[in-house]
């Protein structure tokens, strides 16, 4: 079973986690220190099974979280607290959450309440599959395709997330180029879907303004592209440079950092930080197509 755990007391985070783990429940693919922190996407790419919850956290709370969640989260809720309002606890349970744990954290009622949510968790996978092998070979292909290229964009989405870049216009582009990659790995046959960079910028522009457009306006949007690539990756690398700067133990820096950037290039962009240097005028050197690959390789392994 996977865990992921939400609570903005780093003890009771780890605590959880000692039981979950020590109880042999399962284990803790994540954990955040608020809710605003967490969407569907990332659970969904984390493959969350059950979410512990805090009800009281600075930003956003458990019980908004949990209804923004809404039906796009298919896993469990479990929400924590030490508030014992019937109102607050009434109106958690009205929004779909399996149990209600109160703090101070008792071993014996968490791991109580985790088996049961287990079994029932195993209950509907169960069936889940069944209904899944009853109905696979009516499965029109094509709608399988659709699924599989909206789950790549989906793992793509959290990536760019983490990466502090999800906002910026070039992250369209970048979504693009997972997508085509993705086709024509599965049309090709070889897990070698890289063939230049000019070629993936031509094939996403191309598909984006259709075959009536003239050569000239397809040559000017591939150079916007390409800008709006290179000024995302830069602002990753800012990213993840100042995640690094602020706690070099920081576990989206130390996962990140050497498989987007070269180890030269974060040093000095760190130092420039540290040195309040201008970031925009740096004249560090990114390697696109080394971000660009490792951006593929690690949504197909989460779409996975």
């Amino acid at each position: 079973m996977r865990y992921f755990i939400v609570d903005d007391d780093p003890a009771i985070r780890e605590m959880l986690a000692e039981i979950i783990e020590d109880g042999d429940l399962g284990e803790v693919v994540d954990e955040r220190d608020d809710g605003s922190d967490i969407d569907a996407d990332l659970l969904q790419v984390k493959k969350v099974d059950i979410l512990l919850i805090d009800l009281l956290m600075p930003s956003r709370d458990g019980i908004e979280t949990v209804r923004d969640l809404g039906s796009s989260f298919n896993g469990k809720v479990v929400m924590i607290s030490q508030v014992e309002s019937k109102e607050l606890v009434g109106e958690a349970y009205s929004l779909g959450i399996e149990y209600y744990i109160t703090k101070p954290i008792n071993q014996l009622e968490v791991l109580n309440v985790l088996q049961k949510v287990n079994e029932r968790v195993l209950l509907e996978k169960s069936i889940y599959n069944i209904q899944k092998s009853l109905s696979i070979f009516n499965a029109p292909k094509k709608h399988e395709n659709l699924y599989i290229d909206k789950s790549i964009v989906t793992s793509g989405k959290v990536l760019l997330s983490e990466l502090g870049i999800i906002g910026e216009s070039g992250s369209k582009d970048l979504l693009d180029m997972l997508v085509y990659l993705f086709q024509h790995e599965n049309e090709t046959k070889s897990e070698d879907a890289f063939s230049s960079l000019k070629d993936i910028f031509e094939c996403i522009i191309s598909k984006r303004l259709e075959t009536k457009a003239k050569s000239e306006d397809i040559n000017r949007e591939i150079k916007a592209s390409e800008q709006r690539v290179r000024r995302a990756i830069h602002q990753a690398l800012i990213h993840i440079a100042s995640l690094g700067l602020t706690d070099y133990t920081n576990p989206t820096f130390e996962k990140y950092a050497s498989k987007f950037f070269d180890y030269e290039q974060v040093r000095k962009k760190m130092m420039e930080l540290q040195d309040k240097r201008e970031v925009g005028s740096s004249h560090i050197r990114i390697n696109t197509r080394k971000f660009i690959q490792m951006l593929y390789l690690e949504a197909k392994q989460w779409n996975g």
